[in-house]
C-alpha cells in the first residue's frame, strides 16, 4: 500500500507517523497525482497543533502533512479538462502532500514546465505563491524600498527575488547566519533581533515605502514604525494584530493562474526556489523538525522516489486482483 506521513491527533511531534494508506480516488474536479516531491512549510506543523485557516474545517484524522507538492497525473476525475494521465503538475493537494499519492484540485494545480525539476516545483505553491501575492498586493513602483522581515525563510527568499525582479530596493531582516544568503539575492541585510529597527533606519533614514512581514509579534510592531504609509504594511505572520497597526494580511489568490506566473519567473531565471535541503519520505520527521525548529535556510523539500511510487502502484494492482 502507498505510504504517507501523517499526524494521528492534534499535538506535538509524538503524534506523527509514517503509515500505509489506501490509494486515493479522484472525485469531480480532482487529479490523482503520483507525488515526486513535497514542500515543507511552517503551516504544516502548525496544522498538527490544531491551527486552521478561517473558514477551514478541522481535518479528519489521521491527516496527511503537506500543503504543496509536484508529481505525475495518474488518474483524472470527472469533469476535468486540460489535464491528462502522464502530465507533470504541481499545486496544493486536497489533503496532504507528504505521500506517494495525493489528490489535487484542478483549481490550484498547474502544469510543470519540462525545464523545472519536481523538487523546485514543489517549493512554489505555498512559499513562492504567498510571496508573489504579497508583492503584487503592495503594487510598488520601480525604485521603491521594501522591507522584508524573515527574509531568510522560504517565503522571504522568494519575496526578495520577486521584488528585485520588479526593480525594487529591498532591505531583508534575517539572522546573522543568513547574511550571505540575503545579500546573494540582491537585498541589503539587517541582522534580526530586538534592535533590528535601528539597522533599518541606518539604511533608510526617512523610512521604507512598504514592509512585508513574515514574523509577526514584536517584529511586526517594530516594522510598522518604519513604514511611511501604514497601508503598505502587510503580513503573513501577524494577522491577529496587523489591523490595529493600520496594515493588512497578505491576500492569497490561491489560483492556478498565480502558479503559472510564479513558475514562469523560475523559467525566466528571475526566481530560484532555493531548495537547500532535501529528505526522502522516510525521513519526513527530520525534514519537518528542520522547519519547525527554525533551522531552515531557504526551502526544505521531501523527495518521493519514483521507483517507490511505482512499486506501491503495482502492489495495489496485485491486491485488487487477489480480492
Amino acid at each position: 500500500m502507498p505510504k504517507a506521513y501523517v499526524f494521528t491527533q492534534y499535538g506535538g511531534p509524538e503524534t506523527e507517523a509514517l503509515v500505509e494508506q489506501d490509494r486515493p480516488v479522484p472525485g469531480p474536479g480532482q487529479l490523482l497525482v503520483a507525488v515526486r516531491a513535497a514542500g515543507v512549510n511552517p503551516v504544516d506543523w502548525k496544522q498538527r497543533t490544531g491551527y486552521q485557516r478561517p473558514g477551514q474545517q478541522r481535518r479528519e484524522l489521521p491527516a496527511v502533512f503537506g500543503n504543496e507538492a509536484a508529481g505525475v497525473v495518474e488518474e483524472v476525475g470527472e469533469g476535468v479538462t486540460g489535464f491528462a494521465v502522464g502530465d507533470e503538475v504541481f499545486g496544493n493537494p486536497v489533503a496532504g502532500g507528504y505521500a506517494q499519492y495525493a489528490l489535487f484540485p484542478v483549481a490550484v494545480t498547474a502544469h510543470k514546465p519540462a525545464g523545472v525539476s519536481f523538487t523546485d516545483a514543489a517549493a512554489l505553491p505555498v512559499a513562492a505563491a504567498t510571496a508573489y501575492d504579497g508583492v503584487r498586493q503592495l503594487g510598488l513602483p520601480t525604485g521603491a524600498t521594501l522591507l522584508v522581515t524573515g527574509a531568510g525563510g522560504g517565503v522571504g527568499v522568494a519575496a526578495v527575488q520577486i521584488a528585485r525582479a520588479d526593480g525594487l530596493n529591498v532591505i531583508g531582516v534575517a539572522s546573522a547566519g543568513k547574511k550571505d544568503l540575503v545579500e546573494s539575492l540582491g537585498a541589503a541585510h539587517v541582522p534580526s533581533g530586538p534592535d533590528f529597527a535601528e539597522g533599518v533606519r541606518a539604511l533608510a533614514p526617512e523610512g521604507v515605502d512598504a514592509a512585508y512581514d513574515l514574523v509577526g509579534g514584536e517584529v511586526l510592531e517594530a516594522a510598522a514604525e518604519l513604514v511611511t504609509d501604514r497601508a503598505k504594511l502587510i503580513t503573513a505572520g501577524g494577522k491577529d494584530i496587523v489591523a490595529s497597526l493600520g496594515g493588512s494580511p497578505v491576500v492569497r489568490a490561491r489560483t492556478a493562474a498565480v502558479l503559472d506566473e510564479v513558475v514562469r519567473l523560475v523559467v525566466d531565471g528571475r526566481l530560484d526556489p532555493l531548495v537547500t535541503r532535501t529528505f526522502p519520505l522516510e525521513e519526513a520527521a527530520e525534514a519537518l523538525r528542520t522547519v519547525e525548529e527554525g533551522h531552515a535556510r531557504g526551502k526544505v523539500v521531501i523527495e518521493v522516489d519514483e521507483v517507490e511510487a511505482q512499486v506501491a502502484s503495482e502492489g495495489d494492482i496485485v491486491s485488487e486482483v487477489a480480492e
